[in-house]
């Protein structure tokens, strides 16, 4: 008798989580402003009693209170009633100005008749140098903000039949390359951009074409043939990229460096920022040309031009674009979505993390191709600090949440919840883990008006799924749909808001 026995593998898929919003110290459940409005009320408050009488006294105290009120009683994603009517307001003041529309071009009204971008990425400028491997790459220069960016295009591998171990594994190494960009000298942002689109089968045909072989047997001939009729029906491309931000200062206080001293800095450290992208499950990271990178932003403001752009390619002519040939000729900023030449397109920014811990395959639904959608771009931004910045950050956030414990009589369980996790991240800082703040922007653009509804719910469910609070960009639209783009905007470099009065809402 042979006895055989069974071993159970004794693997435990990963989770993921801790991740929190910094909050201010103040009174109770009050932060840092609510807690000043209530002092200055009530010292106010006491000074009408002493001056005047009760009756005015409780008046201002009253008007004391419907400030606190609006700007600390906040929705789900964060939102209060002062935050609400300031952006209709903003979105109604710049409707009636007509600065919600863009006419580019010959016709438009930017300078010498360019097709440039509009918003916040109109005074862009494009470059292209060579690294130390001699690869060309794009360098997209921001005057506004002083940042440069450079664009790494990828192949992911997916996750399909694929070892559990073998992703927990990339998930390991891409937090420690987030982790390590702290580390490089003046980065300021990083971002990864993956898109779904409809295949247009060009790329396939002429693969196929190339290929067949004229001594082969007429029925493989065929079925390559069908196949080259029938596959791009329904399928769709998945494309990923991944943008690093650069300033044009090394250091806090030097000067500002010309482009050209940057790309000479950066073209010795994109070889090895793209190596170690391998072990992330990036697959083969290599820099994007500039004649790339204005296909791709053109094809987003465009979509039809995909068309265009892929039978090009695929008859060995191609494009050749500009960055002045790769805005739209006209835009329009609506509350809800935003119409660019002839699609239409919504985006929402993520206004909160899921609850919880999760698995590595929370995105899956998110990122994947929906038959309503016919291109989706989702965005994950990232903000890496360096480790003396993140050190204080936590020490910091740590107090303010002992603070709101004791502040009352009878802490809240979220209360007692964020102390703990703010207790737990200051641990893993301090056992040499990064600090990275993190956002994320989708897209989605449809051909038509009438199916903009179907898009809009399609990303909802699937945002519903990942266990994402998703906001509508309101009023923003068109902010957004920059921001999904893979040129490294840093959007709280362009609001005009001091960073410390934004922190403590």
């Amino acid at each position: 008798m042979v006895q055989v026995a069974a071993t159970v593998s004794d693997y435990r898929e990963p989770t993921y989580g801790n991740w929190r919003v910094p909050r201010s110290a103040g009174l109770g459940n009050f932060g840092a402003i609510g807690t000043g409005v209530i002092l200055v009320g009530l010292i106010f408050g006491i000074l009408s009693f002493a001056i005047w009488n009760l009756f005015v006294g409780l008046a201002v105290m009253g008007v004391f209170g419907l400030v606190l009120l609006l700007l600390t009683i906040k929705d789900k994603h964060g939102q209060t009633i002062v935050d609400r009517v300031g952006a209709r307001a903003v979105f109604s003041r710049s409707r009636r100005k007509g600065t919600n529309l863009y006419r580019s071009g010959p016709l438009g009204v930017t300078d010498w008749g360019m097709y440039q971008l509009p918003g916040i990425a109109a005074k862009s400028r494009l470059y292209e140098f060579k690294d130390s491997y001699n690869r060309p790459f794009a360098m997209l220069h921001m005057p506004t903000t002083s940042h440069f960016t450079v664009i790494f295009s990828t192949e992911p591998d997916g996750a399909s039949l694929v070892d559990p171990e073998q992703v927990d594994a990339w998930v390991s190494n891409w937090g420690g390359w987030i982790s390590a960009l702290g580390d490089e000298a003046g980065i300021e942002a990083a971002s990864v951009t993956v898109e779904t689109a409809p295949d247009s089968g060009y790329r396939l045909r002429n693969e196929v074409t190339m290929n067949i072989d004229d001594n082969a047997p007429d029925i493989a001939k065929e079925m390559l043939r069908e196949v080259i009729r029938t596959y791009p029906e329904g399928s769709a491309t998945v494309r990923a990229w991944i943008t690093l931000t650069f300033n044009a200062t090394m250091r806090s206080g030097s000067r500002k460096r010309e482009p050209q001293e940057v790309a000479k800095d950066l073209a010795s450290r994109l070889p090895g920022l793209s190596q170690r992208l391998q072990a992330t499950g990036a697959g083969i990271a290599r820099p994007m040309t500039a004649q790339e990178l204005c296909e791709v932003v053109r094809v987003a403001y465009d979509p039809p031009a995909a068309l265009v752009i892929d039978e090009a390619h695929a008859s060995g002519h191609p494009v050749e674009l500009t960055w002045g040939e790769v805005g739209p000729s006209g835009a329009q900023t609506n509350w809800e979505n935003y119409r660019h030449e002839g699609a239409y397109s919504a985006s929402w920014t993520m206004s909160g993390a899921p609850r919880g811990s999760v698995h590595a395959n929370v995105l899956s639904k998110l990122l994947a191709p929906h038959g309503d959608v016919d291109r989706k771009r989702v965005t994950l931004l990232y903000r890496p600090m360096d480790s003396a910045r993140a050190a204080q950050l936590v020490e910091h956030d740590q107090n303010n949440a002992n603070v709101r414990i004791t502040s009352g009589n009878r802490p809240s369980a979220r209360a007692l919840v964020d102390a703990r996790s703010a207790a737990q991240t200051a641990a893993e800082e301090a056992q040499g883990a990064g600090l990275v703040n993190f956002g994320l922007v989708v897209t989605a653009t449809v051909n038509g008006l009438d199916r903009l509804p179907d898009a809009v719910a399609a990303i909802e469910q699937t945002s519903g799924a990942a266990r994402l609070l998703l906001r509508r960009a309101y009023g923003s639209q068109d902010t957004a749909f920059s921001a999904s783009l893979p040129i490294g905007l840093v959007l709280p470099k362009h609001v005009l808001l001091p960073s410390e009065i934004r922190e403590a809402l």
